[in-house]
């Protein structure tokens, strides 16, 4: 698939918002043949545009009511404390997402338990205690008025 038009534009919105959507609802909405959207989507499904489809998760009812971007710097830049590190947060439950990123910091993490003492302990007992860490900035979420994550 070489570009994107406005109706390929449209099915991945409607997927994005929903994506156990039937093809019938999603040809009502984008104004397509049963047949030409299904095409379209197994098109951008066959080419990696569409890389899958996931359940979005009612993290109360999970038992997370606690949510903290955290900065993470490193004590040096070497590829080894990176990858120690990336090892350390690929292993950690409660770490959402990890992402190396350029300015004064090495990491921006999500991370989500259970509750402020929850985090605590994985603040100090794990994040605190790798020896490839020299700085932790915490950022707590309060409230979350658009997410568009899966």
């Amino acid at each position: 698939m070489s570009k994107l038009d406005h109706i390929n534009e449209q099915i991945l919105h409607e997927l994005t918002r929903d994506g156990r959507i039937s093809n019938l609802e999603l040809t009502d909405r984008v104004g397509l043949s049963p047949s030409a959207c299904l095409r379209r989507v197994q098109e951008m499904e066959c080419t990696g545009l569409i890389a899958g489809y996931r359940a979005v998760l009612n993290r109360s009812a999970l038992g997370i009511g606690f949510v903290a971007y955290i900065g993470v710097g490193l004590r040096d830049h070497s590829k080894a404390s990176q990858e120690a590190f990336e090892r350390a947060m690929d292993r950690a439950v409660d770490v959402r997402e990890c992402h190396n990123i350029t300015g004064t910091i090495e990491y921006l993490l999500r991370v989500e338990c259970a509750d402020m003492p929850s985090y605590k302990a994985f603040h100090t007992d794990l994040l605190g205690a790798l020896p490839q860490v020299n700085g932790i900035t915490s950022y707590v979420v309060m409230g979350s008025p658009k997410d568009e994550r899966g």
